[in-house]
């Protein structure tokens, strides 16, 4: 656990809190009546934590952004493949404690598990150092300035404005094709093509199939309107 603290940049004045933030639900129902706590509880508090620290990070950095703009910036902010990512960096993939079941599954790479657990060391912190100790966390392995450029890529429907380019000329025709997945069911990457009137103009990968088309759209994009 010392070298995951030290990845968090906290040392834990209660470490049993940490502990428990690791703790898999199928890890707690196969330890019944050991007074073991699985990290639901700390879940449910890290995803009001994030949310609130989140939300009053971008109240400051966009004082005149509407409400809507908010939320659909803080949504990018703080979803599961976000999440997932701050976990790998992290690598709490190694320090889960997972039930047998759920280990043979590979439960320890699942995004799903990883973000969940992900909230819960956030929540973790919380207790253990208040909400500065949490907000430091957050802003430091989150809320940086390369994650917003990524939650406003993501925010951008290229698909959109690949159609309304080439609406402009009648009798075009876009098709987007996968040609490739890559990785376990889990987390799976996708490969796709998208053709105008028959010919590639642009290709992309993502970790679900509208993510991929989205990146194939923005690099159309940038080949037919640079």
């Amino acid at each position: 656990m010392q070298t995951l603290e030290e990845s968090l940049g906290y040392q834990f004045h209660n470490p049993e809190l940490l502990e428990e933030a690791l703790r898999h639900s199928s890890y707690a129902n196969e330890h019944r009546g050991n007074n073991i706590f699985s990290n639901e509880r700390l879940e449910f508090l890290g995803d009001s934590v994030l949310g609130f620290v989140t939300a009053e990070y971008l109240f400051a950095k966009h004082p005149t952004a509407p409400e809507g703009e908010l939320t659909r910036i803080r949504s990018l902010l703080v979803c599961e493949d976000s999440l997932y990512e701050v976990a790998q960096r992290l690598k709490l993939g190694e320090y889960l404690k997972l039930g047998r079941g759920e280990e043979s599954c590979g439960g320890r790479t699942r995004p799903s598990i990883l973000a969940d657990a992900t909230e819960a060391v956030f929540a973790a912190v919380y207790l253990d150092g208040g909400i500065t100790a949490a907000s430091e966390i957050i802003h430091r392995v989150l809320l940086d300035k390369e994650r917003e450029e990524v939650a406003e890529e993501k925010r951008r429907d290229y698909k959109t404005k690949l159609q309304e380019l080439v609406q402009r000329t009648p009798n075009q025709v876009l098709v987007y094709r996968m040609i490739g997945e890559h990785g376990p069911d889990h987390d799976k990457l996708f490969v796709f093509e998208v053709l105008l009137n028959d010919a590639v103009v642009g290709t992309g990968k993502g970790r679900s199939k509208k993510e991929a088309e989205q990146m194939a759209a923005k690099d159309a994009l940038e080949k037919v309107n640079p």
